[in-house]
């Protein structure tokens, strides 16, 4: 069938079959400025637009505004960390999950899972982190790097953190455009027995398990290391993940390994993926 009938039949304008999307690049002065503001949240992550934009001034970007801020922070994924007017924009029209934790006593591997996105920042460009922690163990079943927050990504860490360790009881993630998406609710909802938590509106801290984790990949590899390239971005992670999930031991858990508390403790999933 020719390009021509197939838009035809679909009600198209024929030039948008040739249409290509254009990955625009940012300047370096975007780079820069988020760059900052990364590092400002994870210094004092209570800090909202206003307070950001002053720290931002202090530090010579004095030509941004509020708006500006604002919207760096929605690209961002960044929330501050207190009650307060919701940063993650969620889909519209888009039906919200209550949130399952609250009171909730996790004593289980695959009980509960967190996911969450994070920005990642170089000099030459910017990337983003998905990943999903088992909230019982800090075990990180799934992740993924992409320069995009395209719900895709998403999908797909989920699909692959399944198919790796079987389907959690509960899945929790904020009210994020990528999380309220049809596509990432019919792929959750098509795992039996698996239910749907999102976050209240403005409280970061009801996932902040996963919230923790980025903290922890941050300061312990990614401002030490301070990659160049999103490249050495991916490498670093990979070897982090290696350590954080099979070495790094938590005072909290008697200085065991996410590894020993999650393959310890087998579920009905665990055996079921095993």
């Amino acid at each position: 069938m020719t390009i021509k009938r197939q838009c035809e039949l679909l009600g198209l304008a024929r030039s948008s079959a040739y249409y290509k999307a254009k990955f625009i690049e940012p300047s370096e002065e975007e780079v820069a400025i988020k760059n900052a503001m990364d590092l400002i949240h994870y210094r004092e992550p209570s800090y909202g637009v206003r307070r950001i934009k002053h720290e931002l001034n202090k530090q010579g970007f004095t030509k941004i505004g509020s708006r500006r801020v604002r919207r760096y922070m929605r690209e961002m994924n960044i929330k501050a960390f207190y009650p307060g007017p919701n940063l993650s924009k969620r889909a519209r029209d888009a039906k919200v999950y209550p949130y399952l934790l609250r009171n909730l006593e996790i004593t289980r591997p695959n009980q509960v899972w967190s996911i969450d996105i994070t920005y990642i920042g170089t000099p030459s460009g910017y990337a983003y982190m998905t990943a999903i922690i088992d909230w019982y163990s800090r075990f990180i079943v799934g992740y993924s790097i992409s320069t995009t927050l395209q719900v895709d990504t998403v999908l797909r860490v989920v699909e692959q953190a399944v198919s790796d360790f079987g389907k959690p009881e509960i899945i929790n993630s904020d009210q994020g455009s990528q999380f309220t998406a049809k596509e990432y609710i019919e792929l959750v909802r098509g795992f039996k027995g698996t239910k749907i938590s999102m976050d209240g509106k403005g409280r970061a801290t009801d996932n902040v398990a996963i919230e923790r984790f980025f903290r922890s990949y941050k300061w312990e590899r990614l401002y030490l290391m301070y990659p160049e390239t999103v490249r050495e971005v991916k490498q670093i992670t990979k070897e982090y993940m290696e350590h954080y999930n099979y070495s790094r031991a938590h005072q909290s858990y008697d200085y065991k390994t996410p590894a020993e508390i999650y393959f310890s403790s087998p579920s009905e999933n665990l055996e079921k993926a095993a």
